[in-house]
């Protein structure tokens, strides 16, 4: 006889350790009494399908956030406040597979081990968010301020996909891939994407210079993979240069006035925000630090990941200069 689903299934929740860490087993840090609360820091790496949410950043007319979940399920778990930032402010739609993002919170006690924390954030969090690895970090660490460099990677279908809509931008169209990939050439180095910018009411003065380390197109079957990395980003800079990249494929934009928009000068006729790409085929893909020595509390998911069988692309890098790690 098959065995009831209720009376089967495990409660992982009941058999998991209290969250809530030992009494009077720290350490006192940066100078509080014997016993008083020490703030703790912890690393995030995090995937999310952010076709539901208004965007990473919580906002106070958006009911549902990346940020705003992940707060949710961090203060249930410690029952009271904690800190939390990210290193990329990715756009309603928008997804990620490495965004990352500190967590600090301050305790009586020992922390909990890493893997339990693992755990008990992803069981807390929705479906589509998930904390890929946990790990230790210094009280000091912020998630943005110490990024040196942002990875994102846009996807464009070139055929119909019953099973990935969602983060992907199909592009019926015959694409031109030489002039695309002469077009990508021309990104690496110091540019001013004030053309390619949409204005950030919360950063009126932030600057439109931007120094892209590495970009390559590649194609795996009927899918095109655009990747760019830079030091950071300006307000749908990614998304409008995917755009303006599309129409060269087109034959609508030649590689000149690629070049052309890219050293600001505007063309007459040429509206860069009409061509704003979709924000279903963007991912926040990596966000790169300092190397600094590895921490021995740390943990991670198991990955099915393919990635390393995937053919490395070629990345173009200016000229005399090394692609920024």
């Amino acid at each position: 006889m098959r065995a009831n689903r209720k009376d089967s299934e495990v409660n992982y929740r009941a058999l998991r350790p209290p969250i809530k860490p030992a009494p009077e087993k720290l350490a006192p840090r940066h100078g509080s009494p014997r016993g008083g609360p020490a703030l703790h820091a912890w690393k995030l790496t995090l995937e999310y399908d952010g076709s539901r949410y208004s965007g990473w950043a919580e906002q106070e007319n958006a009911p549902r956030t990346i940020l705003g979940e992940l707060r949710k399920a961090a203060e249930t778990l410690f029952e009271g406040p904690v800190e939390l930032g990210g290193a990329g402010r990715t756009d309603a739609g928008v997804h990620a597979t490495g965004q990352v993002a500190h967590l600090k919170v301050e305790l009586r006690g020992a922390p909990p081990p890493v893997d339990e924390l693992l755990l008990a954030l992803n069981e807390e969090l929705p479906f589509d968010i998930a904390v890929r690895a946990i790990e230790e970090a210094p009280s000091r660490f912020h998630a943005r301020h110490d990024a040196i460099a942002r990875t994102y990677v846009y996807r464009i279908a070139r055929r119909k996909d019953a099973f990935s809509k969602k983060f992907v931008w199909w592009v019926k169209e015959p694409l031109d891939l030489g002039a695309m990939r002469a077009a990508v050439e021309l990104l690496p180095g110091r540019h001013d994407f004030v053309l390619f910018r949409a204005e950030d009411p919360s950063r009126p003065d932030e600057s439109t210079i931007v120094e892209v380390a590495s970009a390559s197109l590649e194609e795996q079957d009927r899918l095109l993979l655009f990747r760019i990395e830079a030091s950071h980003f300006i307000w749908r800079m990614v998304r409008r240069v995917t755009g303006a990249l599309v129409k060269v494929g087109l034959g609508e934009l030649s590689v000149d006035q690629f070049r052309r928009l890219l050293n600001a000068e505007p063309i007459r006729g040429i509206e860069i925000a009409e061509w704003t790409a979709p924000s279903s085929g963007l991912f926040l893909d990596k966000v790169t630090y300092p190397e600094r020595r590895p921490r021995a509390a740390s943990f991670s998911r198991p990955s099915a990941s393919t990635a390393g069988d995937r053919e490395r692309p070629t990345r173009a890098t200016p000229r005399g200069r090394a692609p920024r790690r």
